[in-house]
């Protein structure tokens, strides 16, 4: 009797554990997806939606703000900033709870922030208001506490940038040459916060964004020119040495505002005011952006690709090597809802492999990628919708949970973050 007793009490324990880390709720999973919903419904209410990344299903829905959007997840995946555009508010996520651990308030809107890996949040706010200095900083979160902890400033900051470690940012501003060079581990939360280094650019080359190496002692800068510009310079990359601050040799792209490094070779896509047609595709759009690989050894531009034009300002490579760039503000082409022709929007789909572009057949800005390790899927957001794709075929997944590619959430989907290695 005592013998069945005790295992009566193991197989409980022994049920009670399984439930615990597998069961019904969002806590339990262990792949889950945070897709970012602005509300566009009276039926909707806006949050973070948290999605089974194995199955593509939803399961439940973090509360923030009122127009969550914009997100940033920290090195670790243990923190989501979600940025609310009704309220310029931050909402601060903790991943291991679902749980939101409080708001900050922003002096103005944001389309950039960043989370180190020491848990501090850096928000690029290009209105911020400062006694005595143009408008714009870059604002230090503290997501302990909450607050702002201090408030650098860089007129009419609109990017940043972190290195691999974390001890360096990078900020851009919109109206600007310059490249501000921010230590955040000096940053001086008390009455005198640290002046930034200033790395003047070449004239009229507008760095908008950049890409490091993986050791963090070079980045690869962005030069947007003439398409962020009129009469600018040509768009074009240049080295950048974050031991002396010393810029390298701009070389000349076709366009420059979003980059990716893999291995030796460096994805940049833009759009040029000079070499922008469609050569190659059947399309009723007139114009067209470009991606352009450079060799980072040689520092040369060893092919080029026509894609969607568009500001490009998303970019994600899959674990198979399909590379996913995305713009705002594209020509679209036909209607996704009721096609009855060409349908183009603002994604391109580029194979590494065999250098060959998909423009799949949807409508509307892409706000929001992401990949996986152990699934070839890329979630996209794209016009307020969330699609999920194949990346085996390059095309909408089709599966018994998502029958036409979509996971269905009601109102518009902004973003979309991974919040567990899988």
């Amino acid at each position: 009797m005592k013998k069945a007793a005790l295992l009566f009490v193991l197989l409980a324990l022994a049920s009670f554990s399984f439930l615990s880390c597998g069961g019904g709720g969002s806590k339990q999973l262990t792949t889950r997806v945070l897709a970012s919903q602005s509300v566009s419904s009276p039926t909707a209410n806006p949050g973070l939606i948290v999605i089974n990344g194995e199955n593509d299903t939803q399961s439940t829905e973090i509360s923030v703000g009122t127009s969550p959007g914009l997100m940033a997840i920290s090195p670790q995946r243990t923190i989501v900033l979600a940025f609310d555009s009704a309220t310029n508010n931050v909402q601060v996520v903790t991943t291991k709870r679902d749980a939101v651990n409080g708001g900050i308030q922003l002096p103005g809107p944001t389309t950039s922030m960043v989370v180190l890996a020491s848990g501090d949040g850096y928000a690029a706010v290009p209105s911020a208001p400062l006694n005595g200095s143009p408008p714009g900083a870059v604002e230090v979160l503290n997501l302990t506490a909450g607050g702002v902890a201090a408030t650098v400033s860089v007129p009419s900051a609109q990017t940043v940038v972190s290195n691999p470690d974390g001890t360096q940012l990078l900020v851009f501003s919109n109206d600007s040459d310059n490249i501000t060079v921010v230590p955040p581990l000096l940053v001086n939360t008390g009455s005198n916060p640290i002046t930034p280094i200033i790395v003047a650019g070449c004239a009229g080359c507008r760095p908008v964004y950049a890409v490091f190496s993986a050791d963090g002692g070079t980045a690869y800068i962005l030069n947007c020119g003439a398409e962020c510009a009129p009469g600018g310079a040509h768009a074009s990359v240049q080295t950048l040495d974050m031991a002396a601050f010393a810029l390298g040799t701009p070389i000349p792209l076709d366009g420059a505002t979003i980059g990716w490094l893999n291995g030796s070779t460096l994805y940049v896509a833009g759009n040029s005011t000079t070499n922008n047609a469609c050569t190659g595709q059947t399309t009723a759009a007139t114009t067209c952006g470009r991606l352009d690989l450079v060799d980072i050894g040689s520092m040369a531009v060893t092919g080029t690709a026509v894609i969607t034009d568009g500001y490009h300002d998303r970019i994600d490579l899959t674990s198979n090597g399909q590379l996913f760039i995305g713009s705002h503000t594209c020509t679209n082409v036909g209607n996704v809802n009721s096609p009855t022709g060409e349908v183009r929007g603002c994604l391109s789909i580029f194979n590494t492999t065999n250098a060959t572009v998909v423009i799949p057949p949807d409508n509307g800005d892409v706000t929001g990628l992401q990949s996986f390790a152990s699934r070839y899927v890329e979630y996209v957001a794209e016009g307020g919708r969330l699609r999920v794709y194949d990346t085996t075929i390059d095309s909408l997944l089709l599966n018994s949970f998502i029958t036409t590619g979509t996971i269905t959430i009601t109102g518009e989907v902004v973003d979309v973050k991974a919040i567990d290695f899988f």
